[in-house]
């Protein structure tokens, strides 16, 4: 299950009721998270020992829903654990910038040194409610 951050859902709304415009980010990228990022993106980001947002694409939308059209792969944890992985966020930059989307996985993964997270292609779906 997904869901607009607070960020989106007010750039969504001021958008396309005229008070004010927002264009697309140019490229979108996933985070992983060891707690809800929550709407208004509070969670524990994973961050150090190799860890870094990766970029992320889409197909393009059909029946209210869309999906990653592209595996993603995440480098190889270095020196400690990441911790147990268990939700994710879609941000419109490779640091910082906004969260746009959050979720959660089916199954949370504790991530060791040396292991790799895959999302696999058409394994991240966003619903529009």
């Amino acid at each position: 299950m997904s869901a607009m951050s607070d960020y989106l859902e007010d750039a969504f709304l001021d958008h396309f009721l005229g008070t004010s415009s927002t264009s697309a980010p140019a490229a979108v990228y996933i985070g992983l998270h060891t707690a809800d990022p929550t709407d208004a993106g509070t969670g524990a980001e994973v961050s150090g020992n190799g860890y870094a947002r990766q970029a992320i694409t889409f197909a393009s939308a059909a029946s209210g829903s869309i999906s990653n059209n592209a595996a993603v792969e995440f480098p190889a944890a270095t020196t400690s654990s990441w911790g147990s992985v268990s939700h994710w966020a879609i941000y419109d930059a490779s640091t910082g910038g906004n969260q746009l989307f959050h979720g959660s996985f089916d199954t949370a993964k504790t991530i060791a040194v040396g292991d790799i997270l895959k999302v696999a292609a058409s394994s991240l779906t966003l619903t529009a409610a």
